[in-house]
């Protein structure tokens, strides 16, 4: 594997930051979302400009996995929200492998990741 692209929910984006800096030491290209810094900042913003800055976001975490070689999916306690479900879909789409950190009940994302 020469690169991956993380996909996982804002809610373990300390935990993603440590598991994308862990391999990177192992020399993996890693494309890692741009989470936003707080809810209440987030909250804060005008609606009108938290659906533009949602449209950013989204393309360019949808163009990092198309730069990416495979997608991993964060989630822990098998826990993937509605925006890396979006993600799954994209990279199926792609034609991308998958993989996740845990199995996931959910039966049609289960059949989708590799072990």
């Amino acid at each position: 594997m020469k690169s991956v692209v993380i996909c996982g929910s804002r809610r373990f984006k300390q935990e993603v930051k440590k598991f994308a800096a862990e391999l990177q030491k192992l020399g993996v290209d890693v494309y890692a979302p741009h989470h936003h810094s707080g809810q209440e900042e987030w909250n804060a913003l005008p609606k009108d400009y938290q659906k533009f800055m949602a449209l950013g976001l989204t393309h360019d975490h949808f163009h990092k996995m198309r730069l990416a070689d495979t997608v991993f999916i964060y989630n822990k306690g098998g826990y993937a929200g509605p925006s890396t479900t979006l993600e799954i879909g994209f990279a199926v789409a792609l034609a991308k492998p998958i993989y996740a950190l845990e199995s996931d009940t959910e039966l049609c994302r289960h059949t989708l990741f590799r072990v």
